[in-house]
């Protein structure tokens, strides 16, 4: 099979999923089979991509050429394929997720909801296959407009509110800021082609180049640097299912992923070494990590202190992309995949607990590790990998990132990410300390109470190996992130 045929393949099988969810309504369980097959298929089709490409003859697949010099195409890199294996995988595994928990929370309009998670996964392989800026751009926004369906599938007015704050903030960064950036690019360099070491050295003076780096970091909202991070935490009124895809498959990965991509294809690692806008953005990323680690501790609300913690966590990426070095390239690509298995298991972990014992707030959690050992054993592991501590996947990126800011000769930031991992221990371990050793208010607070659906736990065992196998597993990622380095 062609490489053009498998890049066809993997937009295409997540359209055909969402066209089967539709045609298979009426009948629930054809029609979450039809979800779990589509992504199982998809998921293969992007290893058997995996195992077949030879990054040193690329391929390119042009879709169309509205333009002369601007097309919509695709084309692998070795970013794009980190991105594309993790939401391939997760897809799956989330869809098997949903299945409890949709059903256990006796949730409304489930085939609207697969439907739009399935077109969500085809913008999310369009922009991690995107060859240009033009191409990345408009997956970005189809991306927006495909997940706001999730954001407000409950229908209430706070819902309604939060689709309005997520599309408000979303779409006037991207097309404010993103889309002025790439206008700029084009009009400097005559390409908005991703190329090695970027298109951008050379061709303005650096203040020029400072302040488009501004415009694309803060274009990309998806990455929910501060103050364009609001978005996130009013999302979280969404299914927990919605919250792991907005948190791990797709959405703010698709943020860093773009900054990343533009850091290295567009500007070029020795570029962004020697901008002052980049240095700034750093100490601004720094500031959102302790910032939104501090928030993280006021909230008692469960799924509201992981989405600070999120918050948090993209700005290690962010950061990792203005640092200038390699060795930061290579830790956010790492982190990536990382915090996509530490935080889909904490969501999944959160929702499980709401559909199971009815508990949002973290204050309730008291003794609950009693009647759900196998939820809160996985929260545990999965918090300790945001952490960082070894043997879980969390500890590499975590480490490459120190070493980053050594190279950069930043002891600030290497202050920041200290404090940092000493402010998720204690507001994620929190929680299974409070579970397996506090004593519940009361005495009966157990009865009743067991570990959540089937399917649902299957997902949360799948996604807490995925943090224990990442950790001795990082080679053939670590070997696929130096193929982009210099």
């Amino acid at each position: 099979m062609s490489i053009e045929t498998l890049y066809i393949l993997i937009l295409v099988i997540p359209l055909l999923t969402a066209v089967g969810v539709l045609v298979c309504r009426k009948n629930e369980n054809v029609r979450e089979t039809v979800t779990i097959v589509g992504g199982i298929s998809l998921f293969l089709t992007v290893v058997t991509l995996a195992l077949n490409y030879d990054f040193e003859q690329t391929v390119r697949l042009t879709l169309l050429e509205p333009f002369p010099g601007l097309s919509i195409a695709l084309e692998l890199e070795p970013l794009g394929l980190i991105f594309t294996l993790v939401a391939g995988f997760l897809w799956p595994v989330t869809s098997l997720y949903a299945i409890g928990y949709m059903r256990g929370h006796h949730e409304k309009n489930q085939t609207r909801f697969y439907f739009a998670f399935a077109i969500s996964i085809f913008a999310t392989m369009a922009l991690a296959l995107s060859a240009n800026l033009l191409t990345l751009f408009l997956a970005y926004e189809l991306l927006t407009l495909f997940t706001l369906p999730l954001v407000t599938h409950a229908g209430t007015e706070a819902a309604r509110r939060a689709g309005w704050t997520y599309l408000g903030i979303l779409m006037t960064t991207s097309i404010g800021f993103l889309l002025l950036a790439i206008i700029w690019t084009w009009s400097i360099t005559g390409t908005l082609e991703f190329t090695a070491g970027g298109i951008l050295a050379g061709k303005a003076e650096p203040a020029i180049l400072g302040g488009l780096l501004l415009l694309f970091v803060f274009g990309t909202g998806k990455a929910a640097i501060m103050p364009f991070h609001r978005w996130l935490p009013a999302a979280m009124v969404a299914p927990t299912p919605v919250s792991s895809l907005l948190h791990a498959v797709a959405v703010v990965k698709a943020g860093v992923f773009t900054i990343l991509k533009v850091s290295v294809y567009v500007f070029g690692i020795d570029l962004i070494a020697s901008l002052d806008a980049a240095y700034w953005l750093s100490l601004l990323a720094g500031f959102t990590i302790i910032s939104a680690s501090i928030i993280a501790m006021t909230k008692d609300n469960l799924k509201a202190r992981l989405a600070y913690s999120t918050i948090s966590q993209l700005s290690y990426i962010i950061l990792a992309a203005m640092l200038g070095v390699a060795t930061g390239v290579l830790a956010g690509s790492l982190h990536i995949a990382m915090h996509a298995f530490a935080k889909i298991t904490l969501f999944f972990c959160a929702g499980a607990i709401l559909v199971a014992a009815h508990k949002t707030k973290v204050s309730e959690l008291n003794g609950i590790g009693r009647a759900m050992p196998i939820t809160m054993i996985a929260f545990l592991l999965a918090a300790l990998s945001i952490v960082g501590l070894p043997p879980l996947g969390g500890s590499w990126s975590k480490w490459l990132l120190l070493q980053a800011t050594m190279e950069a000769h930043n002891m600030v930031l290497l202050i920041v990410l200290l404090v940092s991992s000493l402010l998720n221990l204690f507001y994620l371990v929190e929680i299974p300390i409070r579970g397996f050793f506090a004593k519940p208010v009361d005495p009966a607070y157990n009865n009743g109470i067991k570990e959540a659906p089937k399917f649902s736990l299957i997902a949360i065992l799948i996604t807490t190996t995925g943090c224990l196998a990442l950790f001795f597993l990082v080679n053939p990622a670590w070997n696929l992130v130096e193929k982009v380095l210099p």
